[in-house]
């Protein structure tokens, strides 16, 4: 009876399972398009919301959103060019020239001066008769110029104390002791102002690695409209009314520095290069700490091609440059052929003066012949005539004196070719 049971059950349980597994496929077959509906819908949703993000982005920034172009990089930065000092804007309409003031230490100043300093302001505000603007700039602290400066003289005092060793050295071989302690006392002062110049540029380099001490500066914006100069500008040409602009934006910042000067404070216009420096910072305030411009201009990234020569100038420099050799050749030969002419002349009179005193001798022995003995007067003559023995000998010398001026002058030519 139960073994005829159990097979019963484990038929039912496989037949249950199998109910189930059919259901649960039919309601995944059921369910399926109302699946990919709803995701449709969604993604339909999606694509709504981002156009509509979109749409106000280009309602808010309009082109800046794409790929930005040329033209829309200057109307950004609203500014033409940079020109003798002066930042052109709105196509030539407006004229920019800046003033950099260096301030004054108003707060250790005494009560008077501190009146003079403001009766000078409101004097200064007082005498305006066009509009300016004030424009403070906060840099970081960049000591790396100074740095460089302070290295440099280190290397030159460290050349110098090395020069004053040498001079040490030949003193004492030379005996010389005033000359040795008066090198050593002032070695011993290079060495301390050396010690000095390490310390204080050790300190720089501390203190321009803290990115958090700032250098505030502060500009007098001076501004000049081309329409100021009144009616009729068709009659001038662009030159014309770029100079007199120009030259009304100068005589104004004149005025302002001359003004700011009973105030203690000087001023000094900013020439092209600091004004793109200026535009740079404020456009560009965090590479600005990387990479400086003045160090980019003196790279030349701003140069699109490298010039060279002109080819006629690099002839004639050529050219120049072997006339110059030509010129110390001849003057070498002439030299060396001057000096053998001179030696053989020399030799020469030496051989003439002694046969000139070789007949002088046999003239006064002819002279006196009846007053000498025979035999006396015979080998008076034998001892002239032996004389001749010296011109034999002067004659190698002067074969000598040739072959000496020749191998020097084929030392010299040697020598100049291994310098070319």
């Amino acid at each position: 009876m139960s073994s005829s049971i159990i097979p019963l059950l484990q038929f039912g349980i496989y037949f249950i399972v199998f109910i189930m597994i059919l259901l649960v496929a039919l309601y995944i077959y059921l369910m399926k398009p109302k699946t990919e509906k709803i995701k449709k819908e969604s993604e339909e949703e999606m694509i709504e919301n981002k156009t509509e993000k979109e749409g106000k982005v280009e309602q808010n920034y309009g082109k800046y959103t794409s790929n930005l172009t040329r033209e829309s990089i200057f109307e950004f930065m609203e500014f033409d060019e940079i020109v003798d000092n002066m930042i052109v804007r709105k196509n030539g309409s407006q004229y920019v020239m800046i003033l950099q003031c260096n301030g004054v230490n108003y707060d250790l100043m005494s009560e008077q001066e501190k009146i003079s300093v403001e009766e000078g302001f409101v004097q200064f505000l007082n005498t305006l008769r066009f509009p300016i603007q004030l424009y403070i700039q906060s840099r970081t602290l960049n000591l790396r110029d100074i740095i460089d400066e302070y290295k440099s003289r280190i290397d030159n005092l460290t050349i110098e104390i090395d020069k004053i060793d040498t001079k040490i050295e030949q003193a004492k071989t030379m005996g010389n002791k005033a000359l040795k302690e008066k090198l050593e006392f002032e070695k011993r002062r290079k060495i301390n102002i050396l010690e000095y110049g390490v310390s204080i540029t050790d300190y720089v380099e501390k203190l321009s690695s803290n990115k958090n001490v700032l250098q505030q500066r502060t500009y007098v914006v001076v501004s000049y409209y081309s329409a100021e100069i009144g009616g009729g500008l068709e009659k001038y040409s662009k030159e014309e009314i770029y100079n007199m602009c120009f030259a009304e934006l100068y005589t104004r910042c004149q005025n302002i520095a001359s003004a700011l000067g009973n105030s203690q404070i000087t001023c000094s216009i900013l020439d092209s290069e600091e004004l793109a420096e200026l535009l740079y910072i404020a456009y560009n305030r965090d590479e600005a700490e990387l990479l400086q411009l003045s160090k980019s201009l003196d790279a030349q990234y701003d140069s699109l091609y490298s010039t060279g020569k002109d080819v006629i100038k690099k002839k004639q420099e050529k050219l120049d440059q072997e006339i110059n050799i030509a010129a110390i050749d001849m003057a070498t030969d002439s030299i060396l052929k001057a000096d053998r002419k001179k030696q053989i002349e020399e030799l020469e009179f030496a051989i003439n003066k002694e046969e000139k005193i070789k007949q002088r001798a046999n003239e006064l022995l002819d002279t006196y012949e009846n007053q000498l003995d025979p035999r006396v007067y015979k080998l008076a003559k034998e001892e002239v005539k032996n004389s001749g023995e010296k011109e034999q000998k002067q004659t190698p010398k002067i074969e000598e004196a040739k072959k000496t001026t020749d191998n020097t002058r084929k030392k010299v030519v040697r020598r100049r070719k291994i310098e070319d």
